[in-house]
């Protein structure tokens, strides 16, 4: 049994996977989605960007949803020294500029944070995590406190800042219309802005074992499409709760759900257990790395060395 069909389960399968029962609402909107399409298209067109003397490297994707930016910044910055993460910090209970971590210390609570860059900066003991609304700010502050290389977390839209740009693509499209006819934050087509385009399964792939599996387990979730994880279920998992992108969860609740369908433990993502972190309940958890080609490495590892070489000869 799965919770959150209804008009939430209607509209997110018509952005990602449309069916014919779609078709009129599609018709209705798609005046609004050409708008917005030719507004980001000229936005991006009349940028003027910044350059902040350091190198950047922005992790973004065009289509709304998980398609592994936080696990990918994670393998990507755990090669580096001096890496400042930098996230709009979606889903915190906070506003305004928020030091996560630095160089791996924790210095807030999930709630400031947000759970994706609390889950990055419980990963990632070298590096440091801001979290802010405006991302110039946070770079400069990071720059201040000694960062030799920015990662700039679901940045392609940040198109005031210089940087390289690597986007993300799902192994399957099937809706490549901008929003709100479709998931796509920009027109397909601006995808031609990024350095990298990167496809899931060719570039880069995700490898999930389950930590502490047991007998019975309650597949417990705020993940943005949790029907992807279906794939990485394994064998045991007798009920399905899902909560918006983001949610915060009950205790209480899962407490009650465990002993309604008599099941051994919660199992979660590492996104979903940074929010679980004190509960009195056993908890499996769904481990992901993120094994990225090495020619995308080079040329990443590339563009950091011939940024930092111009900038030491302009100085």
């Amino acid at each position: 049994m799965r919770l959150g069909f209804g008009l939430k389960a209607f509209v997110e399968q018509m952005l990602f996977r449309p069916r014919f029962y779609h078709l009129p609402l599609m018709l209705l909107l798609s005046p609004l989605s050409l708008f917005y399409a030719l507004f980001m298209a000229f936005r991006r067109m009349l940028r003027r960007q910044k350059d902040f003397a350091l190198p950047i490297v922005s992790i973004g994707n065009l289509i709304v949803g998980g398609s592994g930016k936080t696990p990918f910044i994670i393998a990507l910055s755990s090669k580096y020294d001096k890496v400042s993460i930098i996230s709009r910090g979606y889903g915190r209970q906070s506003k305004g500029l928020v030091e996560v971590s630095q160089e791996g210390k924790i210095l807030t609570d999930v709630q400031r944070s947000g759970d994706e860059a609390m889950l990055m900066a419980l990963a990632l003991p070298k590096a440091s995590v801001w979290v802010s609304e405006d991302r110039a700010l946070a770079i400069e502050k990071a720059k201040s406190q000694g960062a030799k290389l920015i990662i700039l977390d679901d940045g392609f839209n940040r198109v005031k800042i210089k940087k390289f740009e690597v986007l993300l693509e799902p192994e399957h499209i099937y809706n490549y219309f901008p929003f709100p006819l479709g998931a796509f934050r920009e027109s397909y087509f601006s995808r031609y802005y990024a350095d990298i385009n990167l496809k899931e399964e060719s570039d880069f792939r995700r490898e999930v074992f389950i930590a502490d599996p047991q007998e019975q387990m309650i597949l417990v979730t705020a993940i943005s499409q949790p029907k992807r994880l279906d794939r990485y279920l394994p064998k045991g998992v007798v009920f399905k709760y899902y909560l918006e992108d983001h949610a915060y969860f009950d205790e209480k609740i899962l407490e009650d759900l465990l002993e309604k369908y008599q099941a051994n433990s919660i199992l979660c993502t590492e996104k979903d257990y940074v929010k679980m972190q004190g509960f009195k309940l056993k908890i499996s958890q769904m481990k992901l790395k993120f094994v990225i080609n090495d020619d995308i490495l080079e040329h990443i590892d590339k563009y950091i060395e011939d940024t930092r070489g111009k900038n030491n000869n302009e100085k």
